[in-house]
């Protein structure tokens, strides 16, 4: 059974900066066969994707509303993947969670991820 455990959130001002990260265990093989997607959600509201990476591929997805303030990468040597984030906006602000499925593509909607993280609160202040 996969396990996902997200760390890094806080409390930041409006144009700073955070890198989530999301470690993994227990994955059939090795995190290579599975794509990990970031997603965030806000009280009464759904869980939005806001990036994936795909890591058998490499390639990575971007919402249009955090392209080029957040980057999606991998480390080298640890079933860990990171979100960097800059330019905070207050916006920003939800629970951020992290999510695993066994795919060589990227996969955005939330429906079909099949194991999660249990979130970590990001707040930005104006």
């Amino acid at each position: 059974q996969v396990q996902l455990v997200e760390s890094g959130g806080g409390l930041v001002q409006a144009g700073g900066s955070l890198r989530l990260s999301c470690t993994g265990s227990g994955f059939t093989g090795t995190m290579d066969y599975y794509t990990i997607g970031w997603f965030r959600q806000v009280p009464g509201k759904e869980r939005d994707s806001v990036s994936c990476l795909s890591n058998s591929e490499g390639d990575t997805y971007y919402s249009d509303s955090v392209k080029g303030r957040f980057t999606i990468s991998r480390a080298s040597t640890k079933s860990t993947v990171y979100l960097q984030m800059t330019s905070l906006k207050p916006e920003y602000t939800a629970v951020y969670y992290c999510a695993a499925v066994m795919s060589h593509t990227i996969v955005i909607p939330a429906t079909l991820y099949d194991f999660w993280g249990q979130g970590t609160q990001v707040t930005v202040s104006s």
